[in-house]
């Protein structure tokens, strides 16, 4: 058992907590991650209260939804499946509280304090318009898996992320990998840096040539990436308001009529609207499209996509517990032109492949998303020196 400050951290929670980080797929160790963690929360929640702010249920709830949608599920199907686990509801509600409620606390302590001037979105825009861009040279593994080989992939995936050969990661990659690019050793072609899923590109520029991510929990499988080169261009790269992109989903999972299925599918279609004529007659829940931010996009459509051109397929991801095939095309996408006032995205489809009733939606001005992530890196520097500050201050015994 823990104390912190007088406040008890019960072998209970400890667990929980563990079970949690588990099942999500933790980077770390996740009995290390959860003690320190629910330590952090205890002094989370204490400076919180001393300040009188505290979160509703109905914004836990909310809370609870969008952390599952990162997944593409609701709530109640993320916790059907925590609990399935050995988690219990109340540990996911209390984990997404105290999230919400430091972020509450931090922003009325120290938003009034973070300004963003002029100079400073000068020099942003200096920073994204120097002439020059960055691509890395990267080789992939993804390893889908079962609830029966989960637990072996996601040893084996540890083993691989250790290496530091290109020719040892490339037979791994060859025997294991469920990408297009297995035949080559998982390698892929020089990719800008603004191609990445945001998930992935902080992750790969902390690489030397030769070095392996940590395994990278996706739905139904892990990916790996090592990095075997990285350079400066002269010309600079684009960024992306938006993508645009469908899923078709065909039963099966990875069977070999299902892949053949998609094979087919891929044949006869050109772009993501042929894809309406191969969902006719179909649930309308078979085909989905939309545009979407690049930050909203669940990391593993957002890793397939990264290696596409509009029109091209990839059927490595999964749903349902494998049971079913994801045939995901890229449509299109939408460009950030540093400078301009505001640029069209393109619009969600419905079914029957017409545009939406509101016809097209502009993506955020640069000027605002150069501001808002400058003003929450700074928020981010408080709050992180604010959670030292109360940690070295407090009082925490363990038993």
């Amino acid at each position: 058992m823990i104390k912190v400050n007088g406040d008890a951290v019960t072998r209970y929670e400890l667990e929980q907590r563990t079970r949690l980080l588990t099942l999500l797929r933790a980077p770390a160790d996740p009995a290390r991650l959860a003690h320190d963690q629910l330590i952090e929360d205890r002094l989370k929640l204490q400076a919180a209260k001393a300040q009188g702010i505290a979160v509703s249920d109905e914004a836990v709830q909310e809370g609870m939804e969008r952390f599952a949608s990162q997944g593409n599920l609701k709530a109640d199907q993320m916790i059907k499946l925590l609990e399935q686990g050995g988690v219990a509801e109340q540990t996911f509600r209390e984990f997404v509280r105290a999230g919400l409620t430091w972020r509450e606390l931090t922003q009325a302590r120290f938003g009034p304090r973070v300004s963003v001037s002029e100079e400073d979105l000068e020099r942003a825009r200096a920073a994204i318009s120097t002439g020059t861009g960055v691509r890395v040279l990267l080789s992939e593994i993804i390893i889908p898996y079962t609830p029966q080989t989960e637990e072996a992939v996601l040893s084996r995936a540890k083993r691989i992320s250790e290496m530091t050969s290109e020719s040892a990661f490339s037979a791994q990659a060859r025997q294991y990998s469920a990408t297009p690019s297995k035949d080559r050793g998982g390698r892929m072609p020089w990719t800008p840096i603004t191609k990445l899923p945001p998930i992935l590109r902080p992750l790969v520029l902390g690489l030397a040539p030769g070095e392996v991510t940590e395994p990278l929990p996706l739905q139904g499988a892990v990916a790996l990436f090592q990095m075997r080169s990285i350079e400066e261009t002269d010309v600079p790269e684009p960024d992306y308001a938006a993508i645009e992109y469908a899923a078709y989903y065909i039963p099966g999972g990875r069977t070999e009529a299902a892949l053949s299925q998609a094979a087919q599918i891929d044949a006869d279609t050109d772009t993501c609207d042929d894809l309406y004529g191969v969902a006719h007659g179909q649930p309308a829940s078979v085909l989905e499209r939309g545009s979407k931010a690049p930050s909203e996009i669940p990391d593993d459509i957002a890793i397939e996509l990264s290696r596409l051109d509009p029109g091209e397929v990839s059927t490595t991801l999964t749903r349902a517990g494998g049971e079913t095939l994801v045939l995901l095309m890229l449509c299109g996408r939408t460009e950030v032109l540093p400078g301009a006032e505001e640029q069209d995205a393109p619009t969600a489809a419905n079914e029957d492949g017409a545009e939406g009733a509101e016809g097209t939606t502009a993506a955020p001005d640069v000027t605002q998303q150069l501001s808002a992530q400058i003003a929450n890196q700074r928020l981010d520097s408080f709050s992180e020196g604010y959670l030292e500050q109360l940690r070295s201050e407090a009082r925490i015994i363990e038993y």
